[in-house]
């Protein structure tokens, strides 16, 4: 790949302004059997937790037109096991990793940091969307000053950057996006899943145990899209998109409005190839059209 697609953010330099979302990916083992993974721009791990998590029971998957949703429940083997079974693997890469932190209150967002402090990784993506044991179980994410509460303390501890996760079910995600700028944040990224229900009625009964589960993929991308221009707009610190991205035009869409870096989560599983057909299509657009650098064409339709 040549250094067209080069894209600074946060202080780094990513080669190509695309990587796998969070949840979507795993730790790449599942992937590295199909591409080379040094040439992602980088990618986000599974969300971890301080301690280990089962998930949620019952039905995790659910197909929709245009999408899918899920009810995994941060399910992870807890940042210890990271630490120790999957880092020594990912730092041998020649690419940016970030990984993904969520936590059940306050002392165990902070725990996770701290130990995530020993190991050289390149950001943290801090996902907000979590429910907050201490405070009725409502996300941290939905309110601008519990946002901006955990993500002061996360950022003054943190050796890595931070960049703040942020979840869609809100009226205000530009005011919490400015929050969370204001409390320190080096970065934002959303949008999470959406908020959704899916009923069995052949079964007559609900799909998920948990009620509600999270939309992803095609469908949202419209609203992804729009949540993300009114971040950008609100905020100076550099943005990472996601939402519905499947394609290089999908990802060019998310860039002219002003990202600086697109995450691909559902589109993985349609076809594990995808990131990198959309490393390639921005590359060749870019050849195409005479543009020397990808960052010309960023903001175009701020």
């Amino acid at each position: 790949m040549s250094n067209i697609l080069e894209t600074p953010f946060a202080g780094l330099i990513f080669k190509n302004p695309v990587m796998p979302a969070s949840g979507t990916f795993g730790f790449g083992k599942e992937y590295q059997d199909f591409y080379d993974l040094n040439q992602l721009g980088g990618f986000c791990t599974k969300g971890l937790t301080l301690l280990p998590q089962s998930g949620n029971t019952g039905t995790r998957l659910w197909e929709t037109p245009a999408g899918m949703m899920n009810s995994i429940g941060l399910e992870n083997p807890g940042v210890d096991a990271f630490i120790q079974n999957e880092w020594p693997r990912l730092s041998e890469l020649d690419t940016n990793i970030i990984v993904n932190v969520g936590g059940k209150d306050e002392e165990s967002y902070l725990e996770a940091i701290r130990k995530l402090n020993a190991i050289d990784i390149d950001m943290i993506e801090l996902n907000i969307s979590c429910p907050n044991v201490k405070a009725g179980g409502m996300a941290y994410g939905t309110s601008a000053e519990k946002a901006a509460e955990i993500t002061g303390k996360v950022v003054d501890l943190s050796i890595h950057p931070v960049v703040v996760k942020l979840t869609p079910n809100v009226l205000d995600i530009a005011g919490i996006a400015k929050a969370c700028e204001d409390a320190g944040a080096q970065g934002i990224s959303l949008i999470n899943t959406i908020q959704a229900m899916a009923v069995d009625y052949k079964k007559k009964r609900n799909v998920f145990d948990n009620g509600y589960a999270g939309l992803s993929g095609p469908a949202v991308k419209p609203i992804a899209l729009r949540m993300t221009h009114q971040v950008i707009q609100a905020v100076k610190i550099p943005v990472m998109a996601m939402g519905g991205i499947t394609t290089w035009e999908d990802a060019l869409e998310f860039l002219m409005i002003g990202a600086r870096l697109v995450q691909i989560g559902t589109a993985n599983f349609i076809d594990p190839m995808r990131p990198i057909q959309v490393i390639e299509g921005l590359e060749k657009y870019c050849e195409s059209e005479g543009i020397e650098s990808i960052n010309k064409i960023r903001g175009l339709l701020l």
